[in-house]
């Protein structure tokens, strides 16, 4: 507990914390949708109903259950109810495309997956149509579900309702029997090359880091947290409505960003705490209804993700009026969090740093043999502790990859730590780059772009964007007479791949600069892109 003593042991995995908030927040409202209030207590019951409901469809502890929708309650209860079933999530990104969900849900082996229905004008079910994984049980539709007899779809209500034929104590024993060492989540991520791959993540782990978090941020119970960052996300799930359980404060979830709204609910909903990538803070100051907007309340912001000049910093304290604001530094492959400014750090710290490991963590900067490198000096960015993920979903050469003998997770970025300890990220050891707090891959998207039938080789570089920080450029080289255009690559792309992968610009050569080991010079098209070849 944040601010006091517990008098047994500290929740070590998030069916216990669920069920120690409940008790010690009982009364106090655990999330708020739309004018409604669900307190703790009733969050902890309605997460033992989606356990209940879940073992009705023969769930057992360690099947994987996924959940592809926006930020919403029922996301957080269906969650946690598979937690207490003993289920390992899988969250999927609402931004993708139906081949890209349909490739996780069968490589995971999801046996029930919560899926959104309408939303954003698509109905999500239906992008699986003729791609359903044969393991994929149950889909059960959260809103408005199309009967479709032959998908074996069921609405929210009806599947809640099946709950009535489990035994409450049953599920409450199947809870309490998960360890802190099961698996709580998978997280699908590129990492640093191709195809996303699972990153098994344990229930220990994520309540004892984003306790940390927690304590850093100064999260203490009635706190209003406006979510904003998608919950199929670390950022969204583990530093948002996850610590929400740590402290007994309030989740208020954001569905999707909308700067008027987010600016409308921080005066309504009495925000208190919004972490958030720099875009959005950037998006606010730039707001013409600024100088009107009641931000009194606003008392804490956490950023990262991105370059951040110190005047963002120095801004959002003065013209947002925000007391607490710092950044962190984490990646999914630790859990989300490894480092964290103090928000007592000055301007200059906390934008050009990410600050020192949390208590737990080792931070070491590798050379390429292996060996530390002193203070100051530019190398690997290396992490070991009890956060670091068991490694790759049923992929154990990608997990030696990034895992080496010693237990350092090799994380891909190039950093320096000076002598306080804190560190910042100079670049990147491969070529990912960040759309509005979005991690892209470029190989990912190169090996879908040279499906396209016009398309006879591509390279994808990441290129500077004043509102999102880097969006995606591809270099394309066209097959003989095919007539392709900037715009057909780019619609072609918006109906295949999420949109933050989608490039927003494409650029044509006849062939792509390439070494002597005939790998592509990517530095050499960046310049080229910069002079406007």
């Amino acid at each position: 507990m944040i601010g006091g003593e517990r008098t047994s042991k500290a929740p070590d995995t998030i069916p216990a914390l669920l069920f120690a908030a409940a008790s010690e927040h009982a009364s106090r409202a655990a999330i708020e949708q739309d004018g409604v209030a669900i307190t703790y207590a009733e969050l902890a019951g309605w997460a033992l109903v989606v356990a209940r409901a879940l073992m009705a469809l023969e769930v057992q502890p360690g099947d994987r259950v996924g959940i592809w929708a926006p930020n919403q309650a029922e996301w957080v209860v269906a969650a946690l109810g598979a937690h207490c079933a003993g289920a390992v999530l899988v969250p999927i990104n609402t931004r993708m495309k139906g081949a890209e969900a349909a490739d996780i849900l069968n490589r995971s082996g999801a046996r029930v997956l919560f899926c959104i229905g309408d939303f954003l004008g698509s109905y999500y079910p239906d992008m699986l149509s003729g791609q359903r994984p044969s393991s994929l049980r149950h889909i059960v539709v959260i809103g408005t579900a199309r009967r479709d007899p032959s998908r074996h779809d069921m609405a929210w209500l009806e599947f809640l309702n099946l709950a009535s034929g489990v035994d409450e104590g049953r599920a409450r024993r199947t809870a309490s029997k998960v360890k802190a060492d099961d698996l709580a989540d998978l997280l699908f991520t590129s990492g640093t090359t191709g195809r996303p791959k699972g990153v098994m993540s344990t229930h220990g782990a994520a309540v004892r880091a984003f306790t940390e978090y927690a304590k850093v941020i100064g999260l203490v119970p009635g706190d209003r947290y406006l979510i904003v960052n998608p919950f199929f996300h670390s950022f969204g799930y583990k530093a948002g409505w996850l610590t929400c359980l740590i402290a007994g404060a309030t989740i208020l979830p954001q569905p999707v960003f909308d700067a008027d709204d987010i600016l409308g609910r921080i005066e309504r909903d009495r925000i208190s705490v919004m972490p958030g990538p720099p875009t959005l803070y950037l998006t606010m100051l730039a707001h013409p209804r600024l100088a009107q907007a009641d931000l009194a309340t606003l008392r804490v912001a956490v950023t990262g993700a991105a370059t951040i000049p110190p005047v963002l910093i120095e801004r959002m304290r003065k013209e947002l009026n925000i007391r607490v604001v710092t950044t962190a530094y984490g990646l999914t492959e630790c859990g989300g969090l490894a480092t964290i400014c103090d928000p007592d750090d000055d301007a200059t710290t906390i934008a050009t740093t990410c600050g020192k490991a949390i208590p737990g963590t080792e931070l070491r900067i590798m050379d390429t043999a292996n060996r530390p490198m002193p203070a100051g000096q530019a190398g690997e960015v290396c992490l070991r502790g009890y956060h670091v993920m068991k490694g790759y979903f049923e992929d154990a050469k990608a997990t030696a990859e990034t895992i080496d003998a010693a237990g350092w997770l090799h994380t891909g970025d190039v950093g320096v730590v000076d002598e306080r300890g804190y560190l910042r990220i100079t670049d990147r050891l491969k070529d990912m780059f960040i759309v509005g707090g979005f991690n892209c891959y470029p190989a990912e998207v190169e090996a879908m772009l040279t499906e396209h039938p016009a398309i006879a080789q591509v390279a994808v570089i990441g290129v500077p964007d004043e509102r999102l920080g880097e969006v995606g450029c591809a270099w394309v080289v066209p097959r003989a007479d095919a007539g392709l255009t900037e715009d057909d690559v780019i619609a072609w792309s918006r109906g295949r791949m999420a949109n933050y992968k989608v490039p927003r610009f494409v650029r044509f050569a006849r062939q792509l600069p390439v070494n002597a080991s005939n790998k592509v010079l990517k530095n050499e098209l960046r310049d080229r892109f910069a002079k406007g070849a």
